[in-house]
């Protein structure tokens, strides 16, 4: 009987412990949404795109407010109404992937607690086996390939909206990296990575 408490009492923590993962991953998550949408965009950091690093990383920080404005290590460059909805509309688009990248990983998350679920002893029974692992990154991948290759699908939209920021505001053009051939690899990409796991 001890044995038996015993059991339910460890069963109870862990499902306790698994609750407690899912709540402050949605918390955690909530707050890098919060903090996208009412933060400045850094454009320095973000869209990393192609096997070569087209990125350079000598260029200074650069920004898009929420308003619009557009900063260059802190400071506002000068520019027109038409260039502020071109930048505005270029936020949309990246901060929309973002978003999509945030769903993605709370996604994966949730899935990997949710496979781990169980009683203590089939947990320990397939943590030995290595099943697991294995039950753990195919429900991941299940979750998140779709998702991750309905945001390569988002990339034209993306570059459609860089372009004429990059050919009107000449300061925007070295923060611009993502090229067609990008947009062509990414789908590829993202299944070679999924099946090399």
């Amino acid at each position: 009987a001890q044995a038996g408490a015993t059991d339910r009492g460890i069963h109870a923590e862990i499902q306790q412990e698994l609750a407690d993962a899912r709540k402050e991953v949605r918390v955690e998550m909530a707050k890098a949404r919060r903090e996208l949408l009412t933060g400045n965009l850094r454009i320095d950091q973000n869209l990393q795109f192609g096997k070569h690093g087209k990125r350079d990383r000598s260029l200074p920080q650069a920004e898009i407010t929420p308003a619009g404005d557009f900063l260059i290590a802190g400071k506002v460059q000068p520019i027109d109404a038409a260039q502020r909805r071109e930048l505005l509309a270029y936020r949309r688009h990246v901060t929309g992937i973002a978003l999509a990248g945030i769903e993605v990983g709370q996604k994966a998350a949730v899935a990997a607690l949710e496979a781990v679920g169980g009683s203590f002893i089939s947990i320990l029974f397939n943590a030995l086996s290595g099943r697991l692992e294995h039950r753990v990154e195919r429900v991941v991948e299940s979750h998140v390939q779709p998702m991750v290759l309905s945001i390569c699908r988002e990339l034209p939209a993306v570059m459609a909206s860089q372009q004429p920021l990059s050919a009107s505001l000449p300061a925007f053009r070295p923060y611009a990296p993502l090229e067609q051939d990008d947009i062509d690899d990414c789908e590829a990409d993202v299944r070679h990575e999924f099946a090399s796991r």
